[in-house]
């Protein structure tokens, strides 16, 4: 083999090595979620009041009750979906069924349209909103930016729409946005500056000493600053706000 050959050799196996690297690298990062922590996986067990059941996503059905109305909920990125469980269970224990959806490499960008299976598999449900935390809030309104008329509502757990997810001409969309004043991800005014892109209607609720974590059970994140109230404090704001979306829709 020539000089000039074995340098062309070596070029082509640097080319075809580094892209198959980074994406093994990028698959192993994704793959590596923030864990839950033992309270979400207890939350996992049906009891008297609800009813859980794991398939492709996670379903609370109030155990009593036939509800109408649901929330299809989106993980925040790299995050354990289960983390969620324990905000979702209480949600469906006033009433409501809820869904929550796990996503592709734990990233939400990769399953946007998720929703759409839920709906379809719950013709039962008469109004629908759909939302999560973080990542997963951002996609929420992805969804309906691509969707219009599918939900009836939209909730932002520490999130908020991309810049090229306009959703301020859908003025039937009931919108509320929960955020913590000391979110060290989704920042105050991050959050606020996301106004215009909504409907005039939306909702924007403050949780005062809040973070960015204590939305979920997974423990501590990177780059998030301190809360000054405890999870459970912030989890108790976080769903009575999210219930009172649910109530709206469901109101004739």
């Amino acid at each position: 083999m020539t000089k000039k050959r074995r340098i062309i050799l070596i070029v082509v196996v640097v080319l075809v090595t580094i892209p198959l690297a980074a994406g093994l690298g990028f698959v192993l990062w994704a793959n590596n979620p923030l864990p839950a922590m033992p309270e979400a996986i207890a939350a996992l067990e049906s009891d008297a009041t609800v009813t859980v059941t794991q398939g492709d996503w996670i379903s609370f059905t109030p155990t009593n009750a036939t509800p109408t109305t649901g929330l299809i909920f989106y993980p925040g990125g790299r995050v354990d979906p289960r983390a969620y469980a324990p905000p979702l269970r209480a949600l469906a224990a006033a009433g409501y069924y809820v869904a929550l959806v796990p996503m592709p490499l734990n990233l939400a960008v990769f399953g946007i349209d998720r929703a759409n299976a839920v709906v379809a598999a719950n013709p039962q449900i008469e109004q629908w909103a759909l939302g999560g935390h973080s990542l997963g809030g951002a996609m929420s309104a992805a969804f309906i930016d691509g969707n219009p008329g599918v939900m009836d509502g939209l909730v932002f757990w520490a999130a908020f729409p991309a810049e090229n997810n306009d959703l301020s001409d859908l003025p039937d969309l009931h919108v509320s946005s929960i955020y913590g004043t000391l979110d060290g991800l989704a920042t105050v005014d991050e959050v606020l500056a996301s106004q215009p892109r909504l409907p005039a209607s939306a909702t924007f609720i403050p949780i005062d000493g809040g973070n960015h974590a204590q939305f979920g059970y997974y423990g501590e994140q990177p780059d998030d600053n301190p809360a000054t109230i405890s999870r459970e404090e912030q989890q108790a704001q976080t769903i009575a706000a999210t219930a009172a979306l649910l109530q709206q829709i469901a109101a004739p």
